[in-house]
């Protein structure tokens, strides 16, 4: 069964000066302020469309992962994912840094990095973002 997952936007004012908002229609968080300088530079409160995209990558290659680790014969008792997403003023999102670390019992380093890998060829997010260069860091 197909699943929509939805959220909503409203921007007010031009790009450089205006701001705007997100919100998920599942109210699994709460409204985001939006504005230019925390896309481009990072230095103001509030998130960015690549921060949203961080977060969606972290979680699904997490959830990717585990699901790879369980159905090779490990389950783990942790994974730790974060993900840095690259944004370039009149580029657009030029990279994407995946970082995992786990706990998972009875597996070596090798088998651990090689479900990783798996994960990142293989998680729903990481196949929509296919067309940015993604790199991955197994520690």
């Amino acid at each position: 069964m197909a699943v929509d997952s939805k959220a909503e936007a409203v921007w007010n004012g031009d790009l450089m000066q205006g701001s705007g908002r997100v919100t998920p229609a599942s109210g699994a968080f709460p409204e985001l302020a939006l504005t230019w300088n925390a896309r481009a530079n990072s230095r103001e409160s509030g998130s960015s469309p690549e921060e949203l995209i961080a977060a969606a990558h972290a979680g699904c290659f997490a959830m990717a992962l585990s699901n790879g680790l369980a159905k090779a014969g490990h389950a783990p008792r942790e994974v730790r994912t974060a993900a840095s997403v690259t944004f370039q003023a009149g580029q657009g999102i030029t990279a994407i840094h995946l970082t995992v670390e786990g706990d998972v019992p009875g597996l070596d380093a090798d088998g651990f990095r090689e479900q990783a890998e798996q994960a990142k060829a293989n998680c729903p997010v990481s196949k929509a973002l296919a067309s940015v260069p993604i790199t991955l860091e197994v520690r």
